[in-house]
């Protein structure tokens, strides 16, 4: 493990410019709707973190070409020449991404069958596939459960169908999605997902081809065609990182520009963000002219000095606080003064990151009870997943294990705002969804090393 702990020399404000590329939560899926094309895709502004790497894997095996285009972050996928994969061959994959499950209705397009291995990702909580083969059960899928994964068929092909989610799950929305497009008939999806990565997703799929309406109420309608091509498209940025390095310009009092995030796709964050005492400024883009190479546009975050707010805030699903952006922003809270009351309805494990918050200083207590009024489906099931803050406290250094991808960034954002010098064992997890994250670091001023 000693080649994968950063040393971090806390206690400087993150001062300083980066940008983010497409989402991590829009980009893998992007690639996986390349499979259901009968010409080449592009994609542009693609990150290199690891969750590509594992679907670009996973693609090849199943004979889509993928290679770098002439732009930095271009991928092109040629999937002309779709075959099967052994199992041995996905079974390198098992574990390390959530992404395979999505393969299913574009393999059963393609070839009739469809192979998946055991599920990896974050480990907050069990995260269930049951709506997606439930789903996959709908459209005419036959599911076969055995011990190395799942093997699926469709002796009759794939029908569309009225279905309706038990939560707007956005996994089980996506694979509504990419199953439905090519699907004969009509479906219609109840409960959906409106995230802005699916309607990105939507956006992709249109652009192929299909016929999709987003219906108000969270229902989205999709007419099944007999093909679609490939696309050419340029994914909306990470609006997860671009909160997380304004979670860490908070914590650390600092400054950080996050070039290429979108104000309207973070406008519930920036409402707190402002209310915990934040300031932020969106900067326009700037075109090239004589003399002038122009800029992206992007959102500059401080910390404007004097003493934080503490807030109550509730995740839900969107257009609520993200679950992902509250770990990075729960760092930053600790350094509020004031009780601030975090309620998580979306995964039911995701306060665990802060037992290593507390060993740093923090005061953090965490609940059983549903500190908060929108509906949640934990209240009653035992699971602590509400949480109190009381600050502001002082943190100091300590040695740190990540457990998961997003408290992984919280854990390195404590570590940056704490006197002293802490370990972060356990890194390179934040590789799979943070791009360069260490160069990144640099560039704002922080220091940090290998050892």
């Amino acid at each position: 493990m000693s080649d994968d702990v950063l040393v971090v020399h806390g206690g400087t404000p993150l001062e300083g410019r980066i940008r983010v590329r497409g989402a991590k939560n829009l980009v893998s899926k992007a690639m996986v709707a390349a499979l259901l094309g009968d010409s080449p895709s592009r994609l542009f502004d693609v990150p290199k973190i690891r969750d590509v790497e594992v679907v670009r894997g996973l693609l090849g095996l199943h004979g889509v070409k993928v290679t770098d285009g002439t732009e930095d972050g271009e991928l092109v996928f040629d999937p002309a020449n779709v075959e099967s994969a052994s199992t041995d061959q996905i079974n390198v994959h098992a574990g390390s991404s959530r992404i395979p499950i999505l393969f299913c209705g574009p393999l059963l397009h393609r070839l009739g069958h469809a192979f998946i291995p055991d599920l990896g990702g974050c480990h907050i909580g069990p995260r269930p596939i049951d709506f997606h083969l439930q789903a996959l059960r709908e459209f005419g899928a036959t599911v076969d459960k055995r011990p190395e994964g799942l093997h699926l068929s469709a002796p009759n092909g794939l029908h569309g169908t009225k279905f309706a989610l038990p939560y707007p799950s956005v996994g089980a929305t996506e694979q509504v999605l990419l199953t439905a497009v090519m699907a004969e008939g009509v479906t219609e999806l109840r409960n959906a997902a409106v995230e802005p990565e699916i309607i990105d997703l939507i956006c992709i799929l249109q652009k192929m081809g299909a016929i999709i309406k987003v219906h108000t109420d969270r229902v989205i309608e999709i007419q099944g065609v007999p093909k679609l091509h490939g696309y050419t498209h340029r994914p909306i940025p990470d609006r997860i990182e671009a909160a997380s390095w304004a979670a860490a310009a908070l914590a650390t009092r600092g400054h950080v520009e996050v070039l290429g995030a979108q104000q309207a796709d973070m406008m519930t964050f920036l409402n707190i963000f402002r209310s915990v005492g934040g300031e932020y400024e969106v900067t326009d883009a700037r075109a090239p002219k004589l003399g002038d190479p122009g800029q992206e546009g992007g959102i500059r975050f401080w910390h404007p000095g004097g003493e934080l707010n503490a807030v109550a805030l509730e995740t839900d699903v969107h257009p609520g606080f993200m679950t992902d952006w509250q770990q990075p922003l729960v760092v930053a809270l600790t350094q509020a003064r004031g009780l601030s009351i975090v309620h998580e309805t979306v995964y039911e494990q995701r306060l665990g990151y802060t037992e290593a918050l507390n060993s740093m200083g923090a005061n953090i207590q965490v609940y059983r009870d549903c500190l908060g009024g929108t509906p949640c489906r934990f209240g009653r099931r035992n699971f602590k997943h509400s949480a109190v803050i009381a600050g502001p406290s002082k943190l100091h250094a300590a040695d740190l294990v990540i457990p998961d991808l997003r408290a992984g960034f919280s854990h390195l954002i404590a570590a940056l705002a704490a006197e002293g010098t802490s370990r972060v064992y356990g890194v390179d997890l934040i590789n799979r969804g943070y791009e360069d994250f260490e160069a990144k670091l640099a560039d704002l001023g922080a220091h940090t090393e290998r050892p």
